[in-house]
């Protein structure tokens, strides 16, 4: 069963989303939180699986409520994925350093909500393909910052291989066809380069490597 709690300050955002995640037999919304000072609180005495917060809202927004829980030793199991009702904004890098496993937008399809709940609660990244064409296209336009590169170097090529397709937004499976291994062997080199460049998931793997430059996104 996957675990879920909703933290938005919008009553009818919560429970359009509670009233569609309580019709699957394999999801249970265990709490919501109208603020992120509530959610943090609910977060502590519930740990989900997988917690949708709001970006924007008051006393604690989403970004330091992200950074609270990626800071909780107790919470290391807990995915955050941010929701937004702007898309690509300017504090999207903030949350994704912050912790966050991914970004969605609150006019997602049911079937796309559904899907990312439990894309997240597996520990894979998750950002919707739009999301994700904006923040490539940030960092075209932004200077690379390489101080990981003490990090980068402990990377064996087949390391980098993987963190590059990662990257582009393959799954494992697909990582796994590209690099003609098995899955397994796919997630085993993830695993080991989030180690190396302490990466807490896919989604701050994915920003770290195009911040330290291993990933050079193309300008189109």
């Amino acid at each position: 069963m996957i675990r879920v709690l909703l933290v938005d300050d919008q009553p009818l955002i919560r429970s359009g989303f509670r009233a569609l995640l309580d019709l699957e037999e394999d999801i249970e919304v265990v709490a919501e939180a109208g603020d992120g000072k509530e959610g943090l609180a609910l977060t502590k005495e519930h740990v989900p699986d997988v917690a949708l917060i709001d970006i924007r809202m008051p006393h604690v927004d989403g970004i330091e409520a992200t950074r609270r829980i990626a800071a909780d030793p107790d919470l290391a199991g807990v995915h955050v994925v941010i929701l937004t009702n702007y898309g690509f904004d300017e504090y999207v890098l903030d949350a994704l350093r912050a912790g966050a496993a991914g970004f969605l937008v609150k006019d997602i399809v049911p079937e796309d909500l559904l899907h990312a709940v439990r894309v997240a609660a597996r520990g894979d990244a998750l950002l919707a393909p739009s999301i994700t064409r904006k923040l490539i296209n940030r960092y075209v336009a932004q200077p690379l910052h390489t101080d990981l590169g003490t990090e980068l170097d402990e990377l064996t090529n087949r390391e980098r291989e993987a963190v590059a397709l990662v990257a582009q937004g393959l799954s494992n499976d697909q990582i796994a066809d590209r690099m003609v291994i098995s899955p397994m062997t796919a997630k085993t080199h993830i695993n080991r380069a989030m180690a190396k460049l302490h990466a807490r998931d896919r989604a701050q793997l994915v920003v770290l490597a195009y911040e330290s430059g291993l990933v050079a996104p193309r300008n189109r």
